[in-house]
């Protein structure tokens, strides 16, 4: 990027930074929430500097889809974000970025699981999980289908190196161009889950990550805790 360009970028970038955090405001105020709801910058294909300016501009949550486009930008942030990898991820690539990042938002399998687990056991850490539930039972997604989620949630306190956090959905739309009716039956199962594993020391059920860019003033509405932005934050991935 040229310097001028490079300073067009960033300012719309800065922009778009202060939209959404008024409107996250404005979505927690109309449904009466006084909790906080967690910005994450998603990070894919952005350049480093862009990340780094959104990062020192108070987006210190990213979110990183693919492993080795991670490991290629990580040392070239700045400020020291808190990077989630929110991905599919492959049981053969754990051991890359277990040590890398503070949360795995894409665990949807015992086996995967397993693995998360055994790498973290090897790194002396304990790595905190979402589980992510394909809620809208679609062919072509990932994720655990609604009715097994029990069923994952108790196989996970069998692991002594991962910890759940919550949920994390990527939801349809339905004809009329809305998911509110998925976002609000992952309400209803994180709400649920946060019963069943309340005063467990094994859980720590606090995370409902769910909402992007077109949709993510709704998913607060419904109650999500960490809406994950890229392009409407940094633009359609034009900064490669």
């Amino acid at each position: 990027m040229t310097e001028r360009s490079s300073d067009s970028k960033l300012s719309v970038v800065g922009d778009n930074i202060k939209r959404i955090e008024e409107n996250i405001e404005k979505a927690k105020q109309e449904s009466g929430r006084t909790d906080t709801v967690r910005l994450m910058g998603v990070t894919k294909t952005v350049d480093p500097e862009i990340v780094s300016f959104s990062v020192r501009n108070g987006v210190t949550l990213l979110g990183e889809n693919r492993v080795q486009e991670f490991l290629d930008k990580r040392d070239r942030y700045e400020g020291s974000p808190e990077v989630h990898f929110i991905g599919g991820l492959q049981t053969n690539k754990v051991k890359y970025i277990i040590d890398k990042v503070k949360m795995i938002h894409s665990a949807n399998s015992e086996k995967l699981i397993a693995e998360i687990d055994r790498r973290a056991a090897a790194a002396g850490l304990k790595m905190d999980i979402l589980i992510e539930v394909n809620i809208g039972e679609e062919e072509s997604k990932s994720g655990v289908m609604p009715d097994m989620l029990d069923e994952l949630t108790a196989k996970v306190a069998e692991y002594g190196n991962v910890r759940l956090r919550g949920l994390m959905a990527i939801p349809p739309v339905n004809v009329n161009g809305s998911s509110e009716i998925y976002f609000e039956k992952m309400y209803r199962l994180f709400t649920d889950l946060c019963a069943r594993t309340a005063g467990d020391g094994r859980y720590l059920t606090d995370t409902l990550s769910m909402g992007m860019s077109g949709d993510y003033e709704a998913a607060i509405r419904h109650g999500s805790t960490l809406v994950r932005i890229g392009s409407a934050l940094y633009g359609q991935r034009i900064y490669r």
